[in-house]
This record gives C-alpha cells, structure tokens and sequence, in this order.
C-alpha cells in the first residue's frame, strides 16, 4: 500500500517498494518456476492458430513439433492461444488474439497462427494463460499482463474497466511476486511475504475477496475494485507458499500444509459440503490428512485434480465424460479418491472436461472428453481411465509438462539422452 513500508526476510531476488521508493533485492525462485529446457509438442484443434503449425495444419490427432527459435521451459495453453517461456526468459504466443492475449501485433497475414515473440524488457521466470489472457512474472518479482477478463455478459477489462490491452501491462502490485497462476478468468499471485493477490471476475468467488452483492462487474463499487489486484484476507494471518487454480475456482496452500479454497463448487470440485460457491477462503477439511502431503492442484470447469508428495493422483468434482478417471462407474467425488492405472506422477493439469498427469518416469497420461482430440489416442472417444499418450514425437523422448486449454493440448519434451 501507498505510504506502507514493505521488507522482506526471505533470501529471494526481487524489486519492492517502501516509502522511498523502489529497492533492490535478490531474485525471486519458487519450485513451479521451469528448470529444464525442451521442445514444444500440440495436439488437438487449432482452428484459430492455437497449434502454432500455420494456417494449413488445424488440427493434430497425435503431438506434432512446434518450430521454435529458441528452447523452451514452460508451456501453458490459454482457451483458444498458447504461451511458451524460453530458457532466456522470453514469452512466445499464437493463437486467437481477438481480445489481445497474444501481446504482440498480429495484424500481418496468419501471425497469429505461428509463434511469436512478446516485447519485454525483463527476462521472464513463469508464464500462465486463461480463456483470454496472459501473465508473466519476471526475475525480479513484476507481474506483466495482457489481453482481457471476461465474465457472462462479455469483456469487463484488463486493469482498467472495460480496456482490454494487447501489450503488456505492470499489475500495480507493490510486493514482489514468487508465483502466478491463471484460472479462465482470473488471475492469483504468491507473494515472497506468503501473501495471496487476487484480480479478475469475481462472480463465482474466485477472487477469495469480493462479496456476493459485488460480484456482478463489483456492482456499485464499479470494476475497479475487480480488476486491481488486491489481497485475499483471512480472520488471522495465514503464509502461503503455492496457489492453484481451476477454471472458476482456486487452491491456495499454507505453509503448514493447510489446504484453503474459494470459488465455484457446484460439482464439490472445491472437495467441501457445499454446492454453493466460497467467495471467501475456507479450509478444506477433505485435505487435512497426517500421512497426507499435498504439493500440487489443478482444475477443469468442474473438476479438480490433486497430487500428492507420493506421485499418487487423486480426484474430485463431476464425472461425466471420464474427467474423474474413475472408471466408467464413477459417479460424482465429494472428496479426493485415487485414480490408478499409472506410474507415479510429478505434475497435474487439467483442460474443462480433460485431465493429465506426467510421471516422474516422463510418460504422460490423459482422459476425459475426447471431442477435440486432445487425449492424444487419434480418436474422440472418451476415455475413463487413464491412458499413457503415444506418437511418433514423444518416441524417445521425457514429457516435462502439460497443459489443456480449450480445444487444444500443448506438451512441454525432452530427448531422452539429455535427461
């Protein structure tokens, strides 16, 4: 806040302000940052370039190569676009930019459809990507953000109401960042004092920090109070040190391992009683486990995946369409259950209806909705269970990330031999 000193007493890299103004300090880490650098991989439908193939390939039934200038360390797919991080920090995109969430220029002939590079002065340390919009943190702690948050009756803007932008723009946050995700329409942040920042629509509670009476464009307190980033509060003072999001919900971890989450959970993908959505944080007893620890989350539109320390994958939310990987018996999940039939895991993501886990061994798995080909199995059945992805391009080589956007699947890869 304005006039409010802020310190730090974590060894992190980053630039904070205090009343006198911006200082220096070391560079921000956190474990979802990329380490390991690889090649881009797209499968699924592409009709608006979110392949990044050209305008002559919009849709792949098997993981097709991404030309790229440089090796890459993190991918994420957006609802129709694509955004991939480089090992030198620079931010590539393509796909739809109706609304400005590639931040760049593509108004040359079928730029959109190949990759392109995002103009930032910062070298940039973590990516995230939502229906509309895109983020990058930086070394330093910045936040960077371009494109537009939508609700049910369209475009509410960016940072400013109803002013969507296609370059990047400086969240006005003055605390250093360590970790950003991205849900369809809202964005969270980690901040190195263990803080949570929230900005975005709020009319399903995502944002952990507006009311129901002002989660309708912020109702007579306007957008702004939506769109500027803002701390989540909690009755007494709780350090995080990770958050997750879901299409319309969110997952934030305490340092003591307690698990809290706000937002929509109409199908109990929130892992709570209630079918009504949390627009405050509430501690989810379903997680609180002794033998238990969790270190990863994901979510689709109305279901969750979590992971724990052991590789083991669980999930919760609706069933339909084999999201749940339960088998074709499952039946709605209040509470995390198991999904079997793989190796142990190191990460897991979600598209709406789709679900992936990549395992310590480099294979990944899918199922779900198999409507646009983004299981990988060149087929649009649905699939119940998991099943381990092939292709010519992932022979002999490790997967090292995955993400489902909404049509779409982009795979992060490594040569086998460099591992």
């Amino acid at each position: 806040m304005p006039g409010r000193k802020t310190t730090t007493k974590r060894k992190s890299d980053a630039i904070v302000e205090d009343d006198k103004g911006p200082k220096k300090v070391k560079k921000v880490s956190h474990s979802s940052h990329g380490k390991e650098a690889g090649l881009v991989l797209v499968l699924g439908q592409g009709d608006v370039g979110q392949l990044g193939l050209g305008q002559d390939i919009i849709e792949r039934k098997k993981p097709a190569l991404v030309p790229l200038p440089e090796k890459i360390v993190q991918v994420f797919a957006g609802g129709m676009h694509t955004v991939c991080l480089s090992d030198t920090g620079n931010v590539y995109t393509f796909g739809c930019n109706d609304e400005g969430a590639l931040g760049r220029d593509t108004s040359g002939e079928v730029s959109e459809m190949v990759p392109g590079k995002v103009a930032l002065d910062e070298k940039v340390v973590q990516v995230s990507a939502g229906d509309s919009h895109s983020a990058a943190l930086t070394e330093n702690g910045a936040v960077y953000i371009w494109g537009s948050f939508r609700d049910n009756n369209g475009v509410i803007g960016l940072l400013e109401p109803m002013k969507p932008s296609n370059v990047p723009l400086k969240l006005p946050v003055t605390e250093a960042v360590v970790k950003i995700a991205s849900g369809n329409d809202h964005l969270i942040l980690v901040t190195m004092e263990g803080n949570l920042y929230s900005s975005g629509n709020a009319e399903q509670g995502q944002l952990g920090r507006v009311p129901w009476c002002f989660s309708d464009r912020g109702g007579r307190r306007g957008l702004n109070q939506l769109l500027q980033p803002q701390m989540v509060h909690f009755k007494k003072k709780v350090r995080f040190t990770d958050a997750f999001c879901g299409s319309y919900h969110t997952f934030a971890v305490s340092s003591e391992g307690h698990v809290h989450g706000f937002g929509l959970s109409n199908y109990h993908q929130l892992g709570n009683e209630s079918t009504t959505p949390s627009f405050f944080p509430v501690k989810l007893t379903c997680f609180k486990n002794s033998t238990t620890s969790w270190v990863g989350f994901h979510g689709g539109q109305h279901h969750s995946l979590c992971l724990d320390a052991e590789g083991r994958v669980y999930s919760l939310g609706r069933a339909e369409y084999g999201r749940l990987g339960l088998g074709t018996e499952a039946e709605e999940t209040i509470k995390p259950t198991p999904v079997t039939g793989m190796e142990p895991a190191c990460s897991v993501t979600c598209g709406a209806s789709v679900s992936y886990a990549v395992t310590k061994e480099g294979s990944v798995y899918a199922w779900g909705m198999g409507t646009n080909l983004q299981l990988g199995t060149g087929e649009e059945d649905d699939e119940w269970n998991p099943v381990k992805m092939t292709g010519k391009q992932l022979e002999n080589r490790a997967v090292l990330m995955a993400s489902g956007g909404g049509q779409h699947t982009v795979l992060l890869v490594k040569d086998k031999q460099e591992s």
